[in-house]
């Protein structure tokens, strides 16, 4: 087992596998250490825009082979309102976490990117070279990439400033079996939170929202606070009422944090949710944190090639072409869920959205972007 790869990846989901893929076809050594194993369900909308498909043909990743669900159509409701819809400008498409990051893993591997089970306890930086402690060894590496999700011991570790906060969200997701349209992602407003509903491969339906813990703590458990609250809003309610749930028990996280984070700390390189998580009522996650790895595997083999010559220069480029993809769509996501919090601004942001649907496509440009130009 190679324990001095050229590039150390702590985290193997989106944004981890993809930036192995990439890496690996550059001819650079990647390891890749993951928490759990895979299959996985993950707590995740699911739905990923088309902006991507251009960079995951190009990594050889035909994602048409998990039978993805083809999306073009966004609807949206606040409690009292009736739904409104638009077109989604790329369209996207729907697959769940479970088939889509075991996917990207086995092409990881085919690549000869080395993937580890185990737990990062810590990553020290010295003398230019990083030293990551997992639980099954001391791994040394010239690069370390940092793709460990929303939220991490290794961010406490880090004590990076927003893991200091307390966060009021709480996300649940869950699988059934239902009606509803392949070809629509659906987001309904409920008291203190916010509910997505998209269908992925195989006629499931993954229904995934955001609750505010003040509220959610109000109630016995999910199923209570799913009949007493997100039944309030009639779309929600005619959904789970007529759905199978697919799980045993739902799946949560809890302390969701959509603060700002910085893109380079303690000289490791940032992406996805680790980078910046943006809000749900943007559904842009998946697609950031591909765009992400991209961006950041560029830099990384320009940096291995010779054409980055410093430490320095790979950090600051770095940090400043992950601010000009994505800090103007998270500065949307934080606006929105700010004001959304904010119950004197809930009810007549809700009614002007309901009532001027052509606001939905503004919203929706703000939070997506072109599809990915992989000649850069």
């Amino acid at each position: 087992m190679e324990r001095n790869p050229d590039v150390l990846i702590v985290g193997g989901g989106l944004a981890g596998l993809t930036a192995g893929i990439h890496l690996s076809q550059k001819g650079l050594s990647v390891t890749i250490i993951e928490r759990t194993s895979y299959p996985k369900h993950k707590v995740c909308g699911e739905y990923i825009s088309n902006e991507v498909m251009p960079y995951l043909k190009w990594l050889g990743a035909d994602v048409s082979f998990l039978n993805p669900v083809s999306i073009s159509k966004f609807e949206f409701s606040s409690v009292t309102g009736h739904p409104v819809t638009a077109q989604l400008p790329l369209g996207g498409f729907g697959v769940s976490r479970y088939a889509l990051d075991n996917y990207l893993c086995e092409k990881a591997k085919e690549n000869g990117c080395k993937v580890i089970l185990g737990e990062v306890k810590g990553v020290n930086f010295i003398d230019d070279k990083f030293y990551v402690e997992s639980s099954d060894a001391i791994y040394t590496s010239k690069i370390v990439l940092g793709a460990f999700g929303k939220r991490s011991n290794i961010d406490k570790e880090m004590n990076r400033e927003f893991i200091q906060k307390k966060s009021p969200w709480l996300a649940v997701k869950g699988h059934y079996k239902g009606e509803f349209p392949n070809d629509t992602v659906a987001l309904h407003n409920f008291p203190g939170g916010y509910c997505g509903v998209s269908k992925v491969e195989n006629d499931v339906v993954n229904v995934c929202y955001l609750a505010d813990y003040e509220t959610f703590k109000k109630y016995k458990n999910i199923e209570e606070f799913q009949l007493e609250v997100l039944y309030k809003n009639k779309n929600l309610k005619a959904i789970l009422e007529n759905s199978t749930p697919l799980f045993d028990k739902p799946l949560t996280i809890s302390q969701v944090s959509f603060d700002k984070k910085l893109p380079v700390e303690n000289h490791i390189l940032m992406m996805g949710d680790t980078a910046g998580l943006i809000h749900p009522l943007c559904g842009n996650g998946m697609a950031m944190a591909i765009h992400s790895a991209k961006v950041a595997s560029e830099f990384v083999s320009s940096y291995f090639d010779g054409t980055i010559t410093s430490r320095e220069e790979l950090e600051k480029r770095y940090a400043g072409e992950w601010k000009k993809q994505f800090s103007q769509r998270l500065k949307t996501g934080r606006l929105l869920g700010s004001a959304l919090h904010n119950k004197l601004l809930t009810r007549p942001l809700l009614h002007a959205v309901t009532s001027f649907p052509s606001l939905l496509p503004k919203i929706i440009k703000r939070t997506h972007g072109q599809p990915i130009d992989i000649a850069s």
